[in-house]
């Protein structure tokens, strides 16, 4: 049985929107509301994303790629895949522990006090 597709598109010109004021059609995964497609780049961010949602079932993932396929052609994206099992299911099971070991390479390096300042920095022009 083929899944129906629940996306819808949705824009509102004049200012940002933000995720909360979307409506659940507009996401890949609408019970979740992950991966939001809005436009092309979105669509293409939420094939590259597939993999990384996390807590779905598998009819959530059919729901989602239809969601991307139907968005994808409404934004004239080329997808090469043809169901959501190319795009993989959990590839990232240990990533808990794959962060944890880049903070704690970032720290040997003194990179996290880099990146911590440029993040205070970035805070610090945006308020001014």
């Amino acid at each position: 049985m083929k899944t129906v597709a629940t996306w819808q598109p949705y824009e509102e010109h004049g200012e940002l929107t933000m995720r909360s004021n979307l409506p659940d059609t507009v996401f890949a995964f609408p019970k979740q509301r992950k991966e939001p497609l809005t436009d092309a780049q979105h669509v293409r961010n939420a094939v590259a994303r597939f993999d990384q949602v996390i807590d779905v079932s598998d009819e959530d993932r059919a729901l989602a790629f239809a969601n991307v396929e139907k968005a994808a052609k409404y934004y004239n994206v080329n997808l090469s895949e043809t169901n959501w099992h190319q795009l993989g299911v959990h590839p990232q099971q240990n990533r808990e522990e794959a962060a944890a070991k880049a903070v704690k390479t970032k720290r040997e390096h003194g990179i996290l006090e880099q990146e911590a300042a440029k993040g205070a920095a970035t805070r610090r022009r945006k308020r001014a």
